[in-house]
């Protein structure tokens, strides 16, 4: 008997499998995750959220995207759609004063795998991290949101500008001013880590 392609998630599209989540196949949501839940993730944890609110933020834009598959376009990819949702989900978080100011005071760079590093490039490659953490830090939330979708997440323009509710027009410019601040940081970080060696 030949198993059924939705429910294996074997050759289905993600307009098809939302569809089906819209239409109650809960084995859907299981699909839709194993298929993003990794996109989702890398990009709550770019938009600056603490490791352990991670799972949470995950859990509420998969959750989230169980409500609105209704309402989803039947675009040929779910990925911006879903990463439009994981931005609303981390918004509302940033919403609460005491989670913000854990979330600043909990910020630490990217693991890095110690195997076969001396202490030397680990130092550096924490170093570095860490300076590209505060760059991004330093953005607003709308210019980061912008940037960590263009640029980190490799979305184009327009469907970043689809994932955010904005004109693509809007993208364009909140990444070009991203770039130049970062840029600008990272030179005055440079200058300033010059500046107080012996």
């Amino acid at each position: 008997m030949p198993r059924n392609r939705t429910s294996q998630g074997l050759g289905v599209s993600d307009a098809e499998m939302i569809a089906h989540l819209a239409s109650g196949e809960m084995s859907a949501l299981g699909q839709l995750y194993d298929r993003y839940d990794g996109d989702v993730r890398r990009l709550i944890g770019r938009l600056g959220v603490r490791d352990g609110d991670v799972d949470d933020l995950v859990q509420a834009t998969f959750l989230d995207a169980l409500k609105s598959a209704g309402r989803f376009d039947g675009r040929e990819s779910a990925r911006p759609w879903l990463l439009g949702i994981a931005v609303m989900i981390v918004r509302r978080h940033r919403r609460s004063v005491a989670r913000l100011a854990a979330r600043i005071a909990a910020w630490a760079a990217e693991p890095f795998s110690s195997h076969e590093r001396t202490p030397e490039e680990l130092a550096e490659l924490t170093q570095d991290a860490d300076r590209a953490q505060r760059a991004l830090e330093s953005l607003s939330p709308k210019k980061r949101e912008a940037f960590v979708l263009v640029v980190l997440e490799g979305m184009t323009g327009e469907d970043a500008a689809c994932a955010l509710g904005i004109p693509s027009a809007t993208v364009g410019t909140r990444v070009h001013h991203a770039r130049k601040e970062i840029r600008e940081f990272l030179q005055l970080d440079g200058q300033q880590r010059k500046g107080s060696e012996p």
